[in-house]
């Protein structure tokens, strides 16, 4: 086995506002109703029923995931659908008709979907359970699944990621740690980028790569700019206002009028643009999370914008560099909020910009890992506490915060000469130990921190 996942699953493009509560539940769900529907006599199918618990009870409903899990058995897909159209198809407590999987009549009320925070199921916090009764509530149907992060989704007792998601056996480099990749790099005279493009080669081809990997990049950007445009509040009911619009706009008149350098305050206008995107439902590309989806586009759009010589090429490498980096994390901690708290989705993502610059800059091998390393060494221990169970706070801000902390762990790293105290891989099994040892209320489920110190009006 190797550690390594393909870049065009670990960033895919979906909706927001969460990887684990919308993303996974909605693949989840489009599965459920792909196999319900292929059952032999699938006309007697009356209802489906589903449950969630742990995570995905206790903040899903401010996570969109009840509508999420509607759209997925309606045949929807988070890479495809229209965001406006998943928005308020869970109707609480009324009923309301549905195809599943496009094809089959049921009928679902509000109390066929059931919230149950407090059952931790033992696979994953993030679990749901689908249920299809024919007319007489005899079980046609059952299956449970777990939303890992990532938009990832495990069936129970499987244990691996989907068939669509199997990275094939024999691929050119194989590696379970960060020094095991260093020293494969330093042997072949590989960059990170070049070790990940080649797997990539093996997976899908050289052409469908370099065509998903500009897809990606076409998404991420375009979600930066509908961010930087877009006024109003932020759903809800926090009343969150969008602050990257008003943002631009001063930096914009600050340039125009050569005030000062704002290189730095464009970094966190761009964060800020994605992740109000992602906190109103729009399309955005998990990196690998959607809590944490604005720091690996801020940090290359800070790229392009402000560094000589950057290229479209340049992004490629950066978004491979970063795949190799995500795939330690995916492989040997975890990227859910859920099972690791924000150190798994913010400081993963911090990690993964902050080592993927570092390389576009010319960094050596050892020094994209020092980078790294300096970036998630300094998110240890942070909780996922969202307040009103909600991508909102202190969300958005934090990836402001961590896109600025990716560029200073690349330009520190860049000064050194990549020997240092504490690896890469001591960071990833530290936070791994830190999460496991985390309470329960600091990793989305909105009962500590600030999800309840925070008064809602």
């Amino acid at each position: 086995m190797t550690a390594y996942v393909s870049a065009l699953d670990l960033f895919s493009i979906g909706i927001g506002p969460s990887s684990s509560h919308t993303v996974g539940p909605m693949r989840a769900a489009r599965d459920f109703a792909a196999e319900a529907v292929a059952l032999p006599g699938h006309p007697a199918i009356h209802r489906v029923t589903c449950r969630l618990f742990g995570s995905l009870g206790a903040t899903g409903l401010g996570h969109g995931t009840p509508d999420a899990v509607l759209a997925g058995l309606s045949g929807m897909s988070p890479e495809t659908c229209d965001p406006a159209a998943v928005r308020g198809l869970w109707v609480g407590r009324g009923e309301r008709d549905l195809l599943l999987a496009g094809v089959l009549p049921v009928r679902m009320s509000g109390a066929d979907l059931t919230f149950e925070p407090f059952v931790r199921l033992p696979g994953h916090p993030n679990a749901l359970t689908l249920t299809a009764l024919d007319a007489a509530g005899i079980v046609a149907l059952e299956r449970t699944y777990y939303s890992v992060g990532g938009g990832f989704v495990l069936r129970d007792g499987e244990g691996g990621d989907d068939d669509r998601r199997a990275v094939p056996a024999g691929l050119p480099h194989s590696f379970d740690t960060a020094a095991e990749l260093v020293a494969l790099c330093e042997r072949q005279d590989r960059s990170f980028a070049q070790i990940a493009l080649e797997n990539e080669d093996a997976i899908h081809g050289r052409a469908a790569t370099l065509a998903g990997l500009d897809a990606i990049w076409a998404a991420m950007a375009a979600c930066v700019a509908a961010g930087l445009s877009a006024t109003g509040s932020l759903p809800g009911g926090l009343g969150v206002r969008r602050r990257a619009d008003r943002l631009r706009q001063r930096l914009e008149a600050a340039d125009e009028a050569r005030e000062r350098d704002t290189t730095h305050e464009w970094l966190q206008a761009f964060a800020l643009a994605v992740n109000e995107e992602n906190a109103s439902g729009g399309r955005v590309v998990t990196a690998p999370t959607n809590g944490a989806a604005g720091i690996l586009p801020a940090v290359a759009s800070y790229y392009l914008r402000f560094v000589r010589g950057a290229s479209r090429d340049g992004i490629r490498d950066y978004l491979l560099t970063a795949t190799v980096i995500g795939s330690l994390f995916k492989a040997n901690a975890s990227i859910s909020g859920a099972e690791a708290g924000c150190q798994g989705e913010v400081g993963s993502a911090c990690a993964m910009a902050a080592g993927a610059l570092c390389a576009v800059l010319g960094g050596t091998p050892a020094q994209v890992e020092n980078a790294a390393e300096i970036a998630m060494e300094h998110h240890l221990g942070l909780t996922c506490d969202p307040v009103g169970g909600l991508v909102q706070i202190p969300c958005i801000e934090r990836n402001a915060i961590a896109s600025s902390t990716a560029v200073n762990a690349a330009r520190m790293a860049l000064n050194g000469d990549g020997v240092h105290l504490v690896s890469l891989d001591t960071v990833i099994e530290t936070m791994r130990q830190t999460g496991l040892d985390m309470s329960s209320k600091y990793k989305e489920t909105s009962t500590g921190g600030l999800a309840v110190n925070v008064i809602e009006c």
